[in-house]
Parts: C-alpha cells; sequence; structure tokens
C-alpha cells in the first residue's frame, strides 16, 4: 500500500498519513483540516521570541477583529467600498503630517503590500523623471544609474535589476556601516536618478545621515548642475524617528527629499502586509505612470504594482493611527527603545562582546565578540540560542567590511524588559559552554537570516 494514503481514522475519517504535494481524494470536516494545520503549525518557531524580524509579531484582540472583518473586502473596488478606500487615504494624509508635507491637505501616495513594493513605485518615479530631464541621452542609450550603500535592503537591487538602472552601491568602509554623504555624492554623475537615504539600517539600526547628504547633493549641483533627488528609505525609522525624533531634519522639509515609503507593518504595529509610500507633490510623481481604470461602475486611479489585495491591513493601520495618536505612539516607540538600549548594555556588560550600535536610534543593535574570544563565533551563539527558542539572526556585513560578523537584536511591541532579562540570562548560561570548545564550531555559512 501506498505510505501516502493509510488506512482512515474510524473516528475522524482522515486517513493515517495525507498527501502533502496533491489534492486530497475528498473532502473533510471544516474542524479536522483546521486542527491538522495547527497541529503541523506547532513546529514553527514563537514569533515573540523572533528577535530576527522588524515585523510586527502582536496585536491587540480588537485589531483582530476589525481584520476579521475586512479580509473579504477587495481594496480597489473603491466604488463598493467607500469607506475602506476614504481610510486608506485618511493614513496617507496623516502620514503626509508626520512627514511635513508641504501641502498635508492635498497628499500624495498610497498604501502597498509592503516597503519593497514602496521602494519600486518610489524608484519609478525617480527613473520616469530622470528619462523626461534627459530625454535625447536616454533616447541615444545613457544608461541611468541609482546611488546607494551596500547596506540597502535587496528590494533597491531588485528595483535596478528589473527596471535596467545600474546599481552603484557604496561599500562600507572602518567604522562607516552605511552610505555617508561625500560618498553619496562622489558616486553620482550625470545619468544618477536618485540616491537612496535609509532611516534606519538593517544592518545595525543606524540612521544614514539624510539631511548631510542632501547638503552634498546641492553642493553637487552647484558644482556640476546636476539634479539628484533622494528618496528615503524609511522602512523602520519613519515610524520611530516623528514620535522620538521630531527635531531630527529627514523627511520633506529637506527639499531634495522627493519621496519617502514606511512599512506599516514594521513599527506601525501592524501584522505583515502593509507598506506606504508618499512623494512630496504631484510633480514629484509622474503623471503617466498613474494609470486610470474603469473597474467595478468607477475610475480608479492606480500607482501600484499589485491590483487586488484585501482591505484589512490599511484598516488595520488605520485602527492604530485612531487608538494611539501621537502621544500613544509616542510612548510605544519610547518603551521599545527603552529595552533595546538597556539589552544593548546588559549585553557589553558580559564582558565578550563589542556593540556596534546601541538601540539608541531603532530599536536594535548589532554586536559581535570582542578581539580576545577565539574559543566561538557569533555563529555558534545564534545556533545555541536557538535551543532556548531564541532567533538572533548571525551574518557577515558586506563589501569592504566581510570580515566583520555580528548578531543583530530588534526590538519590537510586545518585547518587555522582563524578556530581555530573559534573553540575557540565557545567553550567560551559554558562555561557559562556548568558552570550553577548543575553536568555532559555525561560520559564516551558517548564518541565519535577517529581514528587511
Amino acid at each position: 500500500m501506498n505510505p501516502l494514503f493509510g488506512e482512515a481514522d474510524p473516528v475522524s475519517g482522515v486517513k493515517a498519513v495525507l498527501p502533502r504535494h496533491r489534492l486530497p481524494e475528498g473532502p473533510m470536516a471544516p474542524a479536522t483540516a483546521c486542527r491538522l494545520i495547527r497541529d503541523e503549525l506547532m513546529l514553527d518557531g514563537n514569533p515573540r521570541l523572533n528577535l530576527a524580524t522588524f515585523v510586527t509579531t502582536w496585536m491587540e484582540p480588537e485589531a483582530h477583529a476589525l481584520m476579521g472583518d475586512t479580509a473579504d473586502k477587495n481594496l480597489v473596488d473603491r466604488d463598493e467600498y467607500p469607506a475602506t478606500a476614504n481610510m486608506e487615504q485618511r493614513c496617507v494624509a496623516m502620514l503626509g503630517r508626520l512627514w511635513n508635507a508641504p501641502d498635508p491637505d492635498a497628499p500624495v501616495g498610497s498604501s502597498t503590500i509592503g516597503s519593497s513594493e514602496a521602494c519600486m513605485l518610489g524608484g519609478m518615479a525617480l527613473k520616469r523623471r530622470w528619462m523626461h530631464r534627459n530625454a535625447d541621452r536616454y533616447a541615444a542609450g545613457a544608461r541611468p544609474n541609482l546611488v546607494m550603500g551596500t547596506n540597502a535592503q535587496v528590494c533597491w537591487e531588485k528595483f535596478c535589476n528589473y527596471w535596467e538602472v545600474d546599481a552603484r552601491l557604496v561599500p562600507m568602509e572602518g567604522e562607516r556601516f552605511h552610505l555617508g554623504a561625500e560618498q553619496a555624492a562622489e558616486a553620482c554623475d550625470e545619468n544618477t536618478i536618485g540616491v537612496v537615504a535609509i532611516l534606519g539600517s538593517t544592518m545595525d539600526g543606524s540612521y544614514e545621515p539624510v539631511a548631510e547628504i542632501c547638503v552634498a547633493l546641492d553642493a553637487l549641483q552647484e558644482r556640476m548642475g546636476w539634479h539628484v533627488p533622494v528618496h528615503v528609505d524609511a522602512a523602520s525609522g519613519g515610524m520611530i524617528a516623528p514620535f522620538l525624533e521630531p527635531e531630527l531634519e529627514w523627511d520633506f522639509r529637506l527639499s531634495r527629499v522627493a519621496s519617502i515609503n514606511t512599512s506599516g507593518h514594521k513599527y506601525g504595529l501592524v501584522y505583515p502586509g502593509i507598506g506606504w509610500v508618499m512623494w512630496r507633490d504631484k510633480e514629484a510623481l509622474p503623471e503617466d505612470l498613474v494609470e486610470r481604470v474603469n473597474y467595478l461602475g468607477g475610475e480608479v486611479a492606480t500607482f501600484t504594482l499589485n491590483f487586488s489585495r484585501p482591505g484589512s491591513q490599511v484598516i488595520a493601520q488605520y485602527y492604530n493611527f485612531l487608538r494611539l495618536g501621537q502621544e500613544g505612539y509616542g510612548a510605544v516607540q519610547r518603551a521599545i527603545r527603552e529595552v533595546a538600549m538597556y539589552l544593548a548594555e546588559q549585553i557589553e556588560a558580559l564582558g565578550c562582546f563589542r556593540l556596534l550600535t546601541r538601540g539608541d536610534q531603532l530599536p536594535a543593535f548589532a554586536f559581535t565578540t570582542t578581539d580576545d574570544v577565539t574559543q566561538f563565533s557569533v555563529f555558534d551563539v545564534s545556533r545555541r540560542l536557538r535551543e532556548f527558542g531564541w532567533l538572533v539572526p548571525a551574518y557577515t556585513f558586506p563589501a569592504d567590511r566581510q570580515d566583520l560578523a555580528v548578531l543583530r537584536v530588534v526590538c519590537r511591541n510586545g518585547f518587555s524588559a522582563d524578556l530581555a532579562d530573559r534573553l540575557v540570562e540565557d545567553l550567560r548560561n551559554l558562555l561557559p559552554w562556548l568558552r570550553k570548545q577548543p575553536r568555532p564550531i559555525y561560520g559564516p555559512g551558517d548564518a541565519t537570516s535577517f529581514h528587511h
């Protein structure tokens, strides 16, 4: 007998071993299917102990209920679901004010599936504006390029690959782990469509100096006549800096910033599936990129890579904006960052780790072993922490700091000081075993993944 098709259970009627890679022969009871799936999902890790991801892993029960109520609403069908569409536009307007848009009463932006789609849209607008300014040269074969640090998230390299733009990746140098202002300007030329400045590097949680980059590009334009706009990838920092450093100029207060994206499903505190992109005005988003579609009884203006998608994530974002407000978001983000800074200090106090960042920008930080540690590597630490349920990624930095391997911790809403103490205690208990090793067991090939 084929082991994929065993005898049926006399109680449930379900065969002992179900086919995994083909449809079952017949239906089963809803409760049975649900139980089978839930049983298998028990093998997943605990999201609350996943310190690798920036993505939200906890929301309030009221948000769960609203998401369930709206999962069947197609966001693109604005004629049928006008209230959902209006809530999306209210979120855009709120973000416009949060990021100091020149005309907050006429915001130019959209929700997306996440920051990756938002970055693609921002990049497309940069390229199209460059094409309009350089129509003759582009027709003659000029190749556009985009400047960014090697710490940029992979979606930017995808954008360059998919839309035929050269990626000019500025390498790290010494203790500079992200794009610097001088290096950004030096990498530009007449074919540069823009510079990507990252407000919260996924590598170490640090902010790139957006204002300094803009000043350097101002000087470049005065010297060479090249207009190079800036897109701020604020996937994480866009929902941290406005509440904790309102005086920090990184947004539309800087005239060279053309567009900004953020992830609602990161520090916007929504479950995965929501991002936002905004342009400073209509001029920054070329009209010929906006499609107008007659769909289900009404004209829809759309500039997204996806079409049909549920309205539930947008509703959850609107719920958070109403629920928390300016003060509530500030309190949540401040508490997360205090935990991150506390945890960084406790890890440093163990004596065998060196902090690269301290969690005082994004609530995330990177650390490596001190020079005198030879018995174990950061990859050993990551592997052993998994035995306690903790997911702490270990990885090497990109060019030109591939010699540097680090661990990175991301703190999110729901990660308490008590959990931080537990992590430190588990790490402390691991150290005697790790120090007994004659040499590191694991190397860079054993690095765990990390997420944008």
